[in-house]
C-alpha cells in the first residue's frame, strides 16, 4: 500500500512539472470564480417592473396588469370618450353581416406578443393583451406568463375575461392570432372561448381601403398615416421573442416593459382603427375623405357587394377630388366597362373615346371597346377595323390579330360602290 502511494504521489509531481513546463495557466492554483452578482429585487420581479399583480387561478399563477385611458384623452385623430357612442350596427356592412348589432361594449380587442413569428404549435403566446371600451374610457388587461408552466393558469383567465365580450376584433388575427391560441387551448387540454364570438379582422377593411394609396397595411403604418401617432423608441415585433427569452433566462424583469408597452400600443391602436374603418364601408356614400384612392378602394369593395350604380359614384368622386395618373386612367376604363355593363352605351362611348385620345397603359383596350361596337353595335366594319388596326399598333395580341382578319373578311364581302 506505501509503495502505491509512493507511485501516485511521483506521478503528480510529474505532471504538475509538465503543466508548468508547457502551460503556465496551471502552474498556480486556480481562481476561484467569483459568485454572480445578485440582481437588485426591483429588476428581477415583474410586479416591481410593471405595474400589476400576481394572479392564482385553479391552474396555477401568472401575472397581470392593466392600464385604462380615460375619456377625456385624445389619441391622434380619435377622441377616446368617442368610442363608447360608436353605433351598435357599425360593423355590420364590413363583417358581411355576421355581426348585426353589438354594443361596442361587447368588442374585445385582441393582440399577443408569441415566442416565435412563424407560429405552429413550439409557439407560445406568452402575453396577451385585450382591450374593452367603457364609460370611463379605454381599458387594455395584459396577461402574462412568467414562465413556461404558467400557461395554463393565463388561459384559463384570458377565457373567463372574454366571457364578457361577444365580438373579437383583431389585426390579421384570423389568420396568426387565433388559431395560435386555439392550438396553446388545445394543447393544455382546456376549449377556447373563441367558437362562441363572432371574429372581424380589421386588417381585411384596412387593405380595401387604403392599400391604392399607402405603401403598406402594417398596423404601425396606419397608426402614422391615418392617425397621426408616431411612436418613439418603440420595440420592433421581430425582437420581442428574444426579450422575452432574454427574460426567462435573467429573470430581468426591466427587458420586458417595453414588450407591455407595445403591446398596448397595438390595442390602442385597433381600437381607434376600428372607429374609422367600418364606418367608411357602414355609409360609403356620406363617407368624408381626403384622397380619391381611398374613394375608390371601397368603390371596388361595393363592386364585390354587386352595388354597381353606388361603385361608379363613389368613382366619380375619387376622380374628382384627384387620383395619380396610373389610377385615374384606369378607374376610367373600369367607368366605362360597367356602364356598357349596364347598357349605358353613350356614357360608355364616351369615355373610351377619351381614353384612346391621349397616350396612357389602357388606351389598347379602349381602341379594343370601340372596335367592338362599331363591329356589333353600328356595323360599321370599316370604323371596327381602324380602331383594330391602331390596337394592334400598341398591343400585337393575337386576338387583336384575329379581329383584324374577320373584319377583312366582312369588309370583302361588302358590295363596292361605283
Amino acid at each position: 500500500m506505501a509503495d502505491l502511494a509512493d507511485q501516485l504521489a511521483l506521478l503528480r509531481r510529474k505532471i504538475a512539472r509538465i503543466d508548468r513546463k508547457y502551460d503556465p495557466k496551471y502552474a498556480g492554483p486556480r481562481p476561484v470564480a467569483p459568485p454572480p452578482a445578485k440582481l437588485p429585487d426591483f429588476s428581477s420581479r415583474i410586479e416591481n417592473a410593471v405595474s400589476g399583480e400576481i394572479v392564482e387561478t385553479e391552474h396555477g399563477r401568472h401575472f397581470e396588469t392593466e392600464r385604462l385611458y380615460e375619456r377625456h384623452r385624445r389619441y391622434g385623430s380619435v377622441d377616446i370618450s368617442d368610442l363608447i357612442d360608436l353605433p351598435p350596427d357599425l360593423l355590420h356592412s364590413l363583417s358581411g353581416g355576421a355581426i348585426p348589432s353589438a354594443h361596442p361594449e361587447k368588442w374585445a380587442f385582441l393582440d399577443t406578443e408569441t415566442t416565435g413569428l412563424a407560429g405552429g404549435s413550439g409557439t407560445y403566446a406568452f402575453l396577451i393583451g385585450i382591450g374593452s371600451i367603457e364609460r370611463s374610457g379605454f381599458r387594455v388587461r395584459q396577461f402574462f406568463m412568467r414562465d413556461f408552466a404558467e400557461e395554463r393558469s393565463q388561459l384559463a383567465a384570458v377565457a373567463a375575461y372574454l366571457s364578457r365580450f361577444d365580438v373579437l376584433i383583431t389585426y390579421n388575427g384570423k389568420t396568426y392570432d387565433q388559431p395560435l391560441l386555439e392550438t396553446r387551448f388545445t394543447l393544455a387540454r382546456m376549449r377556447h372561448p373563441f367558437a362562441r364570438m363572432e371574429h372581424l379582422d380589421l386588417l381585411f377593411g384596412a387593405r380595401r381601403l387604403w392599400k391604392l394609396r399607402l405603401d403598406n397595411c402594417r398596423l404601425t403604418h396606419l397608426e402614422y398615416q391615418i392617425l397621426g401617432v408616431e411612436r418613439h423608441g418603440d420595440l420592433p415585433g421581430e425582437v420581442i421573442p428574444s426579450y422575452y427569452f432574454e427574460y426567462v433566462r435573467s429573470q430581468c424583469a426591466l427587458t420586458l416593459v417595453p414588450i407591455f408597452h407595445h403591446n398596448q400600443m397595438d390595442i390602442l391602436t385597433l381600437a381607434c382603427l376600428s372607429a374609422l374603418v367600418p364606418q367608411c364601408f357602414r355609409d360609403p356614400a356620406q363617407v368624408e375623405v381626403r384622397h380619391g384612392a381611398d374613394l375608390l378602394g371601397l368603390a371596388r369593395w361595393l363592386l364585390a357587394e354587386g352595388r354597381d350604380a353606388d361603385a361608379i359614384a363613389l368613382m366619380h368622386r375619387a376622380i374628382e377630388i384627384g387620383l395619380p395618373d396610373a389610377l385615374l386612367f384606369r378607374t376610367l376604363f373600369e367607368i366605362a366597362s360597367l356602364e356598357k355593363k349596364r347598357k349605358n352605351e353613350a356614357a360608355a362611348l364616351a369615355i373610351f373615346t377619351d381614353l384612346v385620345a391621349s397616350p396612357n397603359p389602357c388606351r389598347a383596350r379602349a381602341y379594343e371597346q370601340l372596335a367592338k361596337f362599331y363591329e356589333h353595335r353600328e356595323r360599321n366594319y370599316a370604323m371596327a377595323l381602324e380602331m383594330t388596326i391602331s390596337a394592334l399598333a400598341l398591343e400585337p395580341t393575337e386576338e387583336l390579330r384575329s379581329r383584324r382578319r374577320r373584319l377583312d373578311r366582312k369588309l370583302a364581302k361588302v358590295p363596292r360602290l361605283l
